[in-house]
Formats: C-alpha cells, structure tokens, sequence
C-alpha cells in the first residue's frame, strides 16, 4: 500500500485500512487543474497541506469545484522534492478527534508543486505560464512572517530585498520579490483580475503591510 496515484487504486486495502479515498478522479482533476489553473498557494507546509488543501478536497467532494491547487515554495525547496513528488501531490491527512480517535483520509486536491525558483528555468516559465493565464482567480499565501519581511529592525530594507529591486523581475529571489514579478508578468500579458489573499496572521501582515 503506497501513498501514490497507482497506490490508491488498490481501493480495498486503504478501506481495509480504515483510509477514506477521494471520491472525485484525482488524475483528471490534476490534469484540469494543470491546464487552466484557477488556485495559486505560495508557503506549501503542514498547516496549509491540510488546513487549505482540506478545504480544496471538501469543495471537490462535494462537486462544488472541478480543480484542485498549484501549491508553490518560496523558502524550502526540498519540501517539493521530499514530500510532494515522491507521493504524487498526495497528503496523508490525521484528524485526532475530542474522543481520542481518529480519521483518516487522503487528499488528492493539490495537484502540481513548483518551486519558486526564478534561476532555474523550468520553475520561472511554469509560474509565468500560470499567473499569465486569464482562468487563473485567486492566489493566496502561508508564507509566515519571514515571507513578507522587507525591513529590519532599523527601518531599512533586507540585502536580500535591496538585491532583488536592484537585479530586477527576471532574478527575483524573496518571497515578495517572486510574487511582484509574476503579477507585472500577469499585468504585461492578459491584465485580468486576481484575488491576492493572506491567510497567515492578519494583525501581523497588515502591519508589514503598511510599512
């Protein structure tokens, strides 16, 4: 029994398991999703795998959408190679219950990972294909404190951030940087609206904000 697209078809072990399954064609949805993407999440870790990716798998089950996630990493680009490759996109995911049971259940509704790499070409032209695509509606972010940082303690902008206004859009390497770029990619190409939305700690990001 393996965490995988052809692992799952084997149906009656995960049930022997106690395992729930996607109800929907997971492969389909992955290709529909990679086709036309409609949902963007930058900071791809645990609380977004099942917080936000549960959320996509509930709207799938319940056929309220017909795509999943295009998960992206901005900061650890092994959690793309240690953790979503080898298992398809797939999550595990364990809810312990107020009883001390559990359910559980796999989650076919992240649907492609990319790193957030603009020095590597593959990853760059993915996202600028993606964000130039006028199907595309909403792209959110868990990126937490460190992906929205631009200044330090004196008021003055990170090396990092100073580099990134310096090299321009093409070698953006910060999170913001990254997220700037392919926006004006989006503005340069198709100019259709985007919902931009955060879903980490909103006192926090509206103060970095108005900084």
């Amino acid at each position: 029994m393996k965490l995988s697209i052809e692992g799952i078809k084997d149906k009656k072990e995960w049930e022997k398991a106690g395992i729930k399954l996607p109800s929907y064609d997971v492969e389909k949805v992955a290709t529909a999703t990679k086709e036309a993407p409609v949902w963007v999440h930058f900071g791809i870790g645990n609380i977004f795998r099942i917080f936000i990716g549960g959320i996509a798998d509930s709207l799938l089950e319940q056929g309220l959408s017909d795509k999943g996630i295009t998960c992206v990493e901005t900061f650890d680009y092994d959690v793309v190679d240690k953790i979503y490759t080898p298992f398809d996109n797939l999550v595990m995911a364990v809810t312990l219950k107020e009883d001390g049971s559990t359910d559980k259940k796999v989650l076919g509704s992240l649907t492609e990972a990319v790193k957030a790499q603009s020095a590597v070409e593959e990853d760059w032209s993915r996202l600028k294909t993606i964000f130039a695509s006028p199907q595309l509606q909403m792209v959110s972010f868990t990126i937490t404190e460190k992906g929205y940082a631009l200044h330090d303690a004196k008021g003055e902008f990170f090396p990092f951030i100073k580099s990134d206004i310096d090299n321009g859009p093409d070698k953006a390497s910060s999170a913001m940087a990254v997220v700037a770029a392919l926006l004006l990619e989006r503005f340069n190409t198709c100019k259709a609206p985007l919902a931009v939305v955060s879903m980490d700690c909103l006192l926090y990001t509206s103060d970095a904000a108005d900084e």
